[in-house]
């Protein structure tokens, strides 16, 4: 039996760990998998409702790290995982993503000689300003097993050299999460709630530090969503980073004179039944680019690059950047248009069955 520690840390790291756990408990003869949550997001609404949305049970091992600086995070979570480690000797250890928690657990296996295994892995902004590449470059360079869910991660990875008997394209476990819950999402009276009708509305998000925590940048994206709320509302559920500095910065009065809907965060079957039904998503989220693409609803992604280019070359994303004149043009374009997507394509393998190839990946190499 292949004993694995799964770790999550941030929002994220719950959906794509989420499918691939319960496909570990299905095959029980063949794993033995624990939950390990880092605590790298700590507030209730960004966590607990999370787990209980995905059907998780409460995690085995609770590290409980907390906000700091991005160095003092990894720091902590390295210094309370190793024990961890150390108390279990899994076999694997399973990360997802690119968060302080990816990296920090997966340099304490590179030490210890324990088995990584990467999911996500590939996935490239060639931008080194972000904390997430430089994360996920690290994270694949020291892991035993990447997992990739699209092409372009196939080809990332043999451009640095890594050897392609470590590599495992498996599609994206993002998607086995959207498909699997999207059933339950209906159940969700969200809408009714904001008083919504479904593709009558926009839905935003925005958490990066480089769009929120610079001010000038921050307002023009708001100004930006006010101008697009003339023509039908715009749902912003705030990250609380987002909330401290629209609080910071003053700009509720702002958003008060607009129809853009400021409200606070969601579980996981409240968000998706939101953004499921939208015209329009805005975000500068890497997953919301996944699951737009999956579901053919256009996406304006408010950053300068992304290390997701396959949703821009098949799906539904495009990428505009954070001027906000074209940020404003570029939605007007999608909702004058009645065929924005009539010609984006899924890609290859983001077909609900990612988990169960993941497994296989692992057992393979066991």
């Amino acid at each position: 039996m292949i004993k694995v520690l799964n770790i999550v840390g941030a929002r994220p790291n719950f959906m794509k760990i989420a499918p691939v756990y319960a496909e570990m408990k299905r095959r029980g003869s063949e794993f033995d998998p624990l939950i390990v949550h880092t605590g790298q997001h700590y507030d209730a609404k960004m966590s607990d409702a999370f787990f209980n949305d995905l059907g998780m049970p409460e995690p085995e091992v609770y590290l409980g790290v907390g906000s700091d600086s991005h160095a003092a995070q990894t720091a902590k979570i390295m210094l309370a995982f190793e024990p961890v480690v150390l108390e279990h000797r899994p076999d694997w250890v399973l990360v997802v993503g690119d968060v302080n928690s990816t990296i920090a657990c997966a340099l304490v296996c590179s030490k210890l000689g324990i088995k990584v295994a990467h999911v996500e892995a590939g996935l490239r902004s060639y931008d080194r300003t972000m904390p997430e590449e430089i994360n996920r470059i690290l994270t694949d360079s020291i892991s035993d097993l990447l997992l990739t869910p699209s092409p372009d991660g196939n080809k990332n990875l043999e451009k640095e050299g890594i050897s392609g008997e470590k590599v495992k394209l498996v599609g994206n476990v993002m998607i086995d999460s959207l498909f699997r819950n999207l059933e339950f999402a209906k159940d969700s009276s969200i809408r009714k709630d904001l008083g919504l009708t479904e593709k009558e509305y926009a839905v935003v998000t925005l958490h990066r530090p480089s769009n929120v925590d610079d001010k000038k940048v921050f307002e023009g994206m708001l100004d930006s969503l006010a101008e697009i709320s003339k023509d039908l509302p715009v749902v912003f559920p705030a990250h609380p980073r987002t909330a401290s500095r629209i609080e910071e910065f003053g700009f509720a009065e702002k958003i008060d004179a607009s129809d853009i809907r400021l409200i606070e965060p969601l579980g996981y079957l409240d968000f998706m039944q939101l953004f499921s039904g939208a015209k329009l998503v805005l975000t500068d989220s890497g997953g919301l680019q996944e699951e737009t693409t999956a579901l053919k609803i256009p996406c304006l992604t408010l950053r300068k690059n992304t290390e997701r280019p396959i949703t821009i070359d098949m799906g539904t994303n495009h990428l505009v950047g954070t001027d906000p004149e074209k940020i404003v043009n570029a939605a007007l374009d999608i909702l004058k248009s009645t065929n924005y997507a009539e010609n984006a394509t899924v890609p290859p393998l983001w077909d609900g069955k990612t988990a169960e190839r993941i497994c296989d990946a692992v057992v393979e190499l066991k």
